[in-house]
């Protein structure tokens, strides 16, 4: 039943669950992550992702499977190691693949969004700098063009790259990813080659898709983190707080509204290019942190950020907090665009759990649909399946459908049969 018996989802709203190509599809043996991931140390309990879902070869099943739970929409990424091995190279059969891949969406009946980049990168782009090199803008732009010339028929949403600052900082400020660098002004110039590198991917999907079915829709997955001050009296950790919100949530989303890119620690630049290429926002969220000033940390800018000791959460140590999500959508509310949720989950062993994280963020969006006039067009929950998660392994389970990774049997859990009630009655608990 839905609150008061009503319907508080519109019509058209798009359901379903979010996935990458490097955290299910298994043996990506051609990408910078495969190759970190052989070196001791590097992922928790020495994991490597080796078959991670073996979805590669079982995406029939498992699109199906979420077709039979009532998802009537799906959101992966391409693996450009595959579709470009080598520098220049672009191999058919990899095409071929994802031909059969978003085909297999279609033919159920369900809309796609894709993603082009989505943490890895082809081992010989790595080799040449990767992202820390002016010249990853013109190579994006070109991979992101044959995409769009050899899929984009059976594209409904693209996004161009996820979580871009997410990606910026864990690999050149904090070194907990590939490369391991450790430098701000680093940091920030990944960043504005990740803003140059989209617009210019806008552009080429559009040239291609414009002229054959009318204009796509194209924007990014953006992880939005909710930044409170840790003491709200003091006015320090206020000013901490307004600062992180800008430099993580706010300078990279104006950089493509804008055109002026303006980064922390790197020279303000303006390109016209970049201007306005975005038709959506896609919202990742998932925890808030507590901003604090830090007079230890100035290889930091001397910000400090930890999670609300009395909060519940999650398996990771990050707070479970569902009104920072509705705070989030009205705060990108102002740029006037469509909004999909492009990630929201929770890595946590009691599925009860997820269950009340699903409805208690699900009841927030409603409200900032209802009471905030957000025009919010769809929710991917992070993630349809347990997967590898990166520098954390195999442990973290953020799947609505549970994996055992040596036989690879899925199992439904009872949050994706709750899911499942939301989307068919489109009203909560």
């Amino acid at each position: 039943m839905g609150v008061g018996g009503d319907r508080v989802f519109p019509d058209g709203f798009l359901w379903g669950a979010a996935t990458s190509s490097h955290q299910v599809e298994g043996s990506n043996v051609n990408n910078d992550w495969w190759d970190w991931e052989q070196l001791p140390g590097k992922i928790a309990r020495g994991d490597r992702s080796g078959d991670a879902c073996d979805q590669y070869n079982r995406y029939r099943q498992d699109f199906a499977m979420a077709r039979d739970l009532g998802h009537n929409a799906h959101r992966l990424s391409i693996e450009w190691s595959r579709i470009e091995p080598a520098e220049g190279r672009f191999d058919r059969g990899a095409i071929e693949h994802y031909r059969d891949v978003l085909g297999t969406l279609k033919s159920l009946g369900m809309a796609t969004m894709v993603t082009l980049h989505h943490f890895t990168n082809p081992r010989w782009l790595a080799a040449k700098g990767g992202w820390a090199r002016p010249g990853v803008v013109g190579l994006f732009e070109r991979y992101s063009r044959h995409v769009a010339e050899q899929l984009g028929d059976l594209v409904d949403l693209w996004v161009t790259i996820n979580e871009p600052m997410v990606y910026a900082t864990h690999g050149f400020l904090f070194g907990l990813w590939p490369p391991e660098k450790r430098s701000i002004v680093l940091a920030f110039r990944v960043a504005r080659h990740l803003a140059k590198a989209h617009g210019r991917a806008y552009h080429a999907i559009h040239e291609v898709l414009g002229a054959r079915s009318g204009a796509p829709m194209v924007g990014i997955a953006k992880n939005m983190m909710l930044f409170d001050p840790k003491d709200p009296g003091r006015w320090l950790d206020r000013l901490v707080a307004r600062k992180l919100d800008h430099i993580f949530n706010r300078s990279f989303l104006d950089a493509i509204t804008t055109g002026v890119m303006a980064f922390p620690m790197v020279s303000r630049e303006a390109d016209p290019v970049i201007a306005k290429t975005r038709d959506f926002i896609g919202v990742n969220y998932y925890s808030r942190s507590l901003a604090a000033f830090s007079p230890r940390k100035p290889q930091m800018l001397f910000m400090d950020v930890s999670a609300k000791e009395d909060a519940e959460k999650n398996s990771l140590g990050w707070e479970v907090y569902p009104e920072g999500i509705y705070r989030i959508l009205m705060s990108v509310k102002g740029y006037g665009l469509p909004v999909y949720i492009t990630e929201n989950g929770i890595a946590t062993t009691d599925d009860r759990q997820r269950q009340r994280f699903i409805v208690a963020h699900l009841r927030e969006v409603a409200r900032a649909i209802a009471d905030g006039g957000v025009d919010v067009r769809g929710y991917f929950h992070w993630s349809l399946m347990d997967n590898f998660e990166w520098k954390e392994g195999l442990t973290p389970r953020f799947g609505m459908v549970g994996i055992d990774y040596k036989t690879q049997e899925r199992t439904i859990r009872p949050s994706a049969r709750l899911f499942s009630e939301i989307i068919r009655t489109g009203s909560l608990p």
